[in-house]
């Protein structure tokens, strides 16, 4: 890994993440040329092999080309952003990353039926939430705040590229949705300023994107999904299935972690981002239901396979990122790629 860069003049470096630390060829190849100036160098990206969609390295490159579309990389140049050589390797990694979301699920366009099985929770319980609220420990529950801060940090970010591809009923209610997530234009309600208070209030560093270095790549996969389904206008169907899965299975999640944060005595700040989502996220589901996803059906009913591929891709990488930070604690280790400080 080369040296820290300089930061190109006219660079804006508040609010930018840091560069993190490579995790295979792909994303050493991506850090590495970030730090050059865009177009001044030939950069010779790797070929990406058809090896594991959802593993660390992939993962990390292709959240690296994302982030150039959210608040850019601290000390990359803004230009790299619409880099052709750059946007060729994310294509790549792309097309690996949605086969195997498409491999992985079972796809369909009974899209009411997978609605309707997101009301039932599972046999086997409520997954995280009901393990941090019934028996979690604090340490437990630092690590899980760690892992959902990069989704958290952008929250209904992603969600907003999809306004201009939808019209009508479908895009006005989507827009009267994230106007909640976005603080209803009080920036002290924004849901990404209401988790960075919570990681405060936990003792964590509340800095944008601060724990990318920290996180495994599941985590980092959910948020990739995001803005796969986001940035690619035929995935729009996709996008609203996702943020329907995410609108439907919120509040009940929400209630066990208030009820977890309590108990173990956190700050109320912890809380409060939860006790925010309860009743909020109630009303969110309906209108997501059934004006948006209601209304794209109506509008292009072609659409009904990509919903259900957001569906069941949402459920997939938030299972994955549940068995993996079950795994540890059963075995009574970190789930991060690192320990947190005491």
């Amino acid at each position: 890994m080369t040296g820290a860069a300089v930061s190109p003049p006219g660079v804006t470096e508040y609010g930018a993440a840091p560069l993190p630390r490579p995790r295979g060829i792909l994303s050493h190849a991506v850090l590495d040329a970030l730090r050059l100036p865009p177009g001044t160098v030939a950069c010779r990206w790797p070929y990406v092999p058809g090896g594991d969609p959802f593993g660390e390295d992939l993962q990390l490159a292709l959240h690296l080309c994302y982030e150039l579309h959210y608040r850019g990389l601290r000390g990359v140049a803004a230009e790299w952003e619409w880099d052709p050589g750059l946007l060729r390797l994310r294509g790549q990694m792309e097309q690996l990353f949605l086969e195997g979301l498409r491999d992985r699920t079972a796809g369909g366009d009974a899209v009411t039926a997978e609605l309707d099985a997101l009301l039932v929770e599972p046999a086997g319980g409520a997954g995280l939430s009901r393990r941090l609220a019934e028996q979690g420990e604090w340490w437990q529950m630092r690590e899980f705040l760690v892992h959902r801060s990069v989704y958290h940090h952008k929250e209904a970010d992603p969600h907003a590229w999809v306004i201009p591809r939808l019209h009508g009923r479908a895009k006005a209610s989507l827009v009267a949705v994230e106007y909640d997530e976005f603080g209803a234009g009080r920036e002290e309600r924004v849901h990404a300023r209401l988790f960075a208070d919570l990681l405060a209030g936990a003792e964590l560093d509340p800095g944008y994107l601060h724990y990318l270095d920290d996180v495994p790549a599941p985590a980092i996969a959910v948020v990739n999904m995001m803005s796969l389904f986001g940035l690619h206008r035929g995935l729009r169907g996709a996008l609203v299935g996702h943020f329907a899965t995410a609108e439907t299975t919120s509040a009940p999640s929400a209630r066990r972690m208030v009820r977890a944060m309590r108990r173990m005595g956190a700050h109320p700040d912890c809380a409060f981002f939860y006790s925010e989502h309860i009743e909020a996220d109630a009303v969110h589901e309906q209108v997501m239901r059934r004006d948006v996803v209601g209304g794209l059906l109506e509008s292009d009913p072609e659409l009904a396979a990509d919903i259900v591929l957001g569906i069941q891709a949402t459920g997939l990488l938030e299972d994955d990122l549940g068995r993996h930070i079950d795994r540890a604690w059963d075995e009574d280790r970190t789930s991060l790629r690192r320990p947190l400080p005491l």
